[in-house]
């Protein structure tokens, strides 16, 4: 039910511009209103900023030719997005370096730029870099933001972002959950109701609200609702529940993408209290026709019949990793690859570790995967197998198949080709010292593209593609991607989209002007 203009709440405070959720996108937007002249205020559901935002790697892409990357961006985002957001997507590439820059000055943080090409040999892959903030003096992720454990430079970003903030006074509020967005009778967004410290309160917004809540990972009903795929398990927070897409349905929002999700496959933990996946190691990715792998991966995997059914790395396999997982048997009303298995053999186990932890949560410890693996065959997450017929065992398969499995996959590896599913032979490893090690593998989420479809305004459009008025969505909330991912293009988004609605949202009348 949406809250109407005939039961109307009492506004106990009003703002020019409300902004939910403080991650990159909730944060580039409340900076671009702010600086735009409008009063803002930032909320968070969380009792701690950075959402999923401060767990990534930390690049965030940039294009250096206008046309070549609007070529590119239209064969990776599929046919949905209309040619104005792309333009617009690629028009904010192209200033990412200067407006880093300019966040830049208040901390001295050091600003870096690299080439980096697409994911994918799409025309128009060269056209793209990554922008970096690789340094911030005196500034310590652990010390400083201890709920958070991420990759890299996603620490460093947040840090920027959220200095800037401090320094122009823009009100933030944790712990505040936004839960309804205040609908006039002409479909008009008014405000929202939150709750703060266990009390309701409706805030009103004079120009607009702006969704910057993230995806629906940690929500496992909304996953059944569109995906085929199950269970998949999120991998780094709690928060991101589907709370902005429902808000904005509420308001007569369209969806779109909402199948598509970044995403791989890891391992769950013992512990069944441990929410959160724990991803398998991180390799570099690498390009179809333009180079191979740089690092051999250590592992194959195996589904329930003990038969390899993938190639287990993909160009991009933190996105798409888990795609070859989501196959439904009618015959037997199962997924036959869910639960797959992992397999390495000695020299594998010892090679680097298999799995990383990554979130952003202070009620859970961080699990740390050991360097040797050996942690984990003694907790239990991986498990030892003396023999062929051993490691059959623990997978429930036929002792022959997982023996043949192993034979053509080493038989392979000595001729430096896959036949059956075109891994590159320079990843390639074979495994045949035992003893074995076996680990359950599960599709894992990093995070969901599909939310409220938009215009290059940011505006949330209605299924007739009506702006609903003074309502924006931006970041992964209702994300560009609607086919593959680009790396580093979800953060590129945040920032764009965040510029963009913040200050088109700072630049409407007052409600009371009208």
């Amino acid at each position: 039910m949406q809250i109407k203009s005939t039961a109307l709440p009492t506004f106990t405070e009003w703002f020019d511009v409300v902004v939910v959720g403080f991650g990159f996108a909730g944060a580039a937007a409340a900076l671009a209103a702010h600086d735009s002249g409008a009063r803002v205020l930032l909320i968070e559901k969380m009792p701690d900023p950075g959402g999923i935002s401060i767990c990534a790697g930390g690049g965030v892409r940039t294009v250096t030719d206008r046309q070549k990357g609007l070529e590119y961006l239209r064969k990776t985002v599929g046919p949905d997005v209309p040619d104005p957001v792309l333009e617009m997507m690629t028009e904010g590439m192209l200033g990412l370096e200067r407006y880093f820059r300019e966040l830049a000055k208040v901390n001295g943080a050091t600003i870096r730029v690299r080439d980096r090409g697409g994911n994918y040999p799409f025309p128009g892959h060269d056209a793209f870099g990554i922008v970096e903030v690789t340094d911030i003096p005196g500034f310590d992720a652990r010390r400083d933001y201890p709920h958070a454990r991420g990759r890299l430079l996603g620490p460093n970003v947040f840090k920027l972002l959220h200095d800037n903030i401090r320094v122009r006074d823009i009100e933030v509020r944790l712990e505040t959950p936004a839960e309804r967005l205040v609908i006039g009778e002409n479909g008009e967004i008014l405000g929202l109701t939150v709750r703060q410290q266990g009390q309701v309160r409706h805030i009103g917004a004079r120009k607009g609200v702006i969704l910057a809540t993230g995806g629906f990972e940690a929500d496992p009903v909304m996953q059944r609702k569109y995906w085929q795929i199950r269970p998949v398990l999120a991998a780094a927070t709690r928060a991101n529940t589907g709370d902005g897409i429902r808000m904005a349905q509420a308001a007569g929002a369209d969806l779109w993408h909402m199948w598509h999700f970044h995403g791989s496959y890891g391992f769950r933990h013992v512990d069944e209290h441990y929410p959160f996946a724990l991803r398998v190691k991180r390799l570099p990715d690498w390009t179809p026709e333009i180079n191979t792998p740089e690092v051999a991966m250590s592992w194959i995997t195996l589904n329930k019949r003990g038969q390899r059914f993938m190639n287990e790395y993909h160009p991009y396999f933190q996105d798409t990793g888990h795609r070859p997982l989501d196959q439904f048997d009618p015959t037997t009303q199962s997924f036959p690859h869910i639960p797959a298995f992992l397999v390495v053999d000695e020299e594998g186990r010892k090679r680097y570790p298999l799995g990383q932890a990554v979130l952003n949560d202070r009620t859970i410890a961080p699990y740390v995967w050991s360097d040797d693996n050996l942690k984990e065959v003694e907790n239990g997450i991986l498990q030892k197998a003396a023999s062929v017929a051993a490691l059959a065992a623990l997978i429930g398969a036929d002792v022959a198949t997982v023996q043949a499995s192993l034979d053509r996959w080493n038989q392979q590896c000595e001729r430096g080709r896959d036949e059956d599913f075109s891994r590159p032979g320079t990843s390639m490893l074979p495994i045949k010292t035992a003893p074995f090690y076996v680990g359950r593998l599960w599709p894992l989420v990093n995070n969901t593209q599909g939310g409220p479809a938009h215009d290059a305004q940011q505006r949330v459009l209605n299924p007739f593609k009506e702006p609903i008025p003074r309502l924006y969505t931006v970041g992964e909330l209702g994300s560009i991607w609607g086919f593959l991912y680009l790396g580093a293009g979800n953060l590129a988004e945040c920032f764009i989209t965040g510029q963009v609605a913040g200050k088109h949202a700072a630049g409407l009348l007052s409600r009371e002007l009208l």
